[in-house]
């Protein structure tokens, strides 16, 4: 079994930045890809980024790209979101995941994941 547990959600300004982090517990960390989800109000989840096994390949969904980035710390067992340039539209429940399928996946599937934090709000006032 894997916990995760999201931190560092909050209420921003437009065009502030916040850096979200989330711990993991349980497997190996280093052996999933983690991915970050959001859900606004009255929307479908929908996928912001992703970050293989050992932090080399990153991928990002367009409306994001530019300003957000995702790293990991494996010694921590814990992947981050550092949001920049933030817009209201970025309001939304922020999710971690992992991704523990064999073989270096790089999924933007939510069905894919097989392991899901409880979330943490981030809301971006204009």
């Amino acid at each position: 079994q894997v916990h995760l547990v999201e931190s560092g959600g909050g209420l921003v300004q437009a065009g502030g930045s916040l850096r979200l982090s989330c711990a993991s517990f349980g497997r190996t960390f280093s052996r999933y890809t983690m991915g970050w989800f959001r859900q606004a109000p009255g929307k479908e989840r929908e996928f912001v980024a992703c970050i293989s096994r050992i932090g080399d390949t990153t991928y990002y969904t367009d409306s994001v790209k530019g300003r957000f980035a995702i790293s990991r710390d494996n010694a921590k067992n814990t992947v981050y979101l550092q949001m920049n340039s933030l817009k209201p539209e970025d309001t939304a429940v922020y999710f971690c995941a992992a991704d523990y399928r064999p073989g270096p996946t790089m999924s933007r599937i939510e069905g894919d994941y097989d392991y899901w934090g409880q979330g943490t709000q981030v809301t971006v006032s204009s």
